[in-house]
C-alpha cells in the first residue's frame, strides 16, 4: 500500500511530523510520500490514503485549496470535514451543542460590548498559526483591529483572554483514529502589547503533558460532539482538541483542528506509528 503525506512546498520543510511518518510506515512495509497539495503532477488516485498534513499555505487560498480537497480520493481528513474545519465559526455550532469555549463575539464593531475583562485575543475565524491575530488591553483596541478584519471581507471573532495560559499554557490533546494518543502543553503566543502577529508559530514551546481526567473528558465530548454533528461513520482520522483552564478551572475549548493541525508527534510515544496504522486500517 501507498499512503501519501500532503504538504506544502513552503512549509515542508519546518513540518518535523513528516519524516516521522515516512519512518513509520516503511516499519510497516508500506511506502509514504511526501506530496505537495498544489502540485498537478501527482496522481492523486495512485494512492491509498491521501492524508492532509502541512498545508499551511491554504489561508489565503481556501477556496481552491478545499476544490483540490473535493477531487482527491480516499482524502483524510475528508472534504466535509476541512470545509467544516477551516473557518472557526463552527465553534457557534460546538457550543450550541453544548461544548464549553470561550466566550467569543463576532464582527465586533466600535461601541459594541465586548465583556467585561482585562484582555481580549482578536483573529480572523479562517486562520492558522496565530497570523493575524493579537491581544489587546482596551475596548479600543479591540474594535479597530475587529473592524481592520471586517472591512478587508474576513468575519472577526473576539475571545477574552484566558490568563491562565500566561503560567499554564494550552493542552493540546491529540486523536489519532478516533482514539486518544497523547497530549502536549503549548507554551504562551501571545505577548501583551506585541500587536498583530504576522509569523506562524514561531516561538512556540512544546513540552509532552499528561491532562487530568477533566481534559480527557471535554475533548472526548468535543470529538464525539463534532462526529454528530457533521454526520460522521467514525471519528476524523486525525483531530487535536487545543483546551485552557477558565478561571474556575475547568477545561474550555479553544478551538478544534481537524485540518492540518501539527501534531506533535516528535513529543509522542508511538504517534507516527498509530496515525499510520489508523490510516491504513481505513484504506484496507
Amino acid at each position: 500500500m501507498t499512503l501519501a503525506f500532503v504538504t506544502s512546498s513552503t512549509y515542508r520543510p519546518h513540518d518535523p511530523d513528516l519524516p516521522l511518518l515516512v519512518a513509520a510506515a516503511a516499519e510497516r512495509g508500506t511506502v509514504g510520500e511526501i506530496v505537495v497539495w498544489d502540485d498537478p503532477s501527482v496522481d492523486w488516485a495512485s494512492y491509498d490514503a491521501v492524508v492532509v498534513r502541512s498545508c499551511w499555505d491554504y489561508i489565503a487560498r481556501r477556496e481552491e485549496f478545499l476544490a483540490w480537497a473535493a477531487t482527491v480520493p480516499h482524502l483524510h481528513n475528508s472534504h466535509e470535514i476541512l470545509t467544516w474545519n477551516t473557518d472557526k465559526v463552527y465553534l457557534r455550532q460546538l457550543q450550541d451543542a453544548g461544548v464549553p469555549i470561550i466566550e467569543t463575539r463576532w464582527d465586533v464593531a466600535p461601541g459594541d460590548d465586548i465583556g467585561d475583562h482585562d484582555e481580549w485575543v482578536v483573529k480572523p475565524t479562517i486562520s492558522a498559526g496565530s497570523k493575524d491575530t493579537a491581544r489587546w488591553s482596551t475596548p479600543e483596541e479591540v474594535w479597530t483591529h475587529s473592524a481592520e478584519l471586517v472591512a478587508a471581507g474576513r468575519t472577526s471573532m473576539t475571545q477574552a483572554y484566558i490568563s491562565s495560559v500566561d503560567e499554564e499554557g494550552e493542552t493540546a490533546m491529540l486523536y489519532l483514529g478516533g482514539e486518544f494518543s497523547h497530549a502536549i502543553r503549548k507554551g504562551p503566543l501571545l505577548l501583551r502589547g506585541e500587536g498583530v502577529r504576522q509569523d506562524r508559530d514561531s516561538r512556540e514551546e512544546i513540552t509532552p503533558r499528561t491532562p487530568t481526567a477533566a481534559q480527557r473528558a471535554v475533548s472526548d465530548h468535543v470529538l464525539e460532539t463534532t462526529v454528530s454533528l457533521l454526520g460522521l461513520d467514525a471519528a476524523p482520522l486525525y483531530a487535536r482538541v487545543d483546551l485552557v483552564t477558565a478561571a474556575d478551572g475547568a477545561p474550555i475549548l479553544i478551538e478544534l483542528e481537524l485540518t492540518e493541525p501539527s501534531l506533535f508527534l516528535p513529543q509522542s510515544d508511538g504517534g507516527a506509528g498509530r496515525l499510520v496504522d489508523a490510516a491504513l486500517a481505513r484504506s484496507s
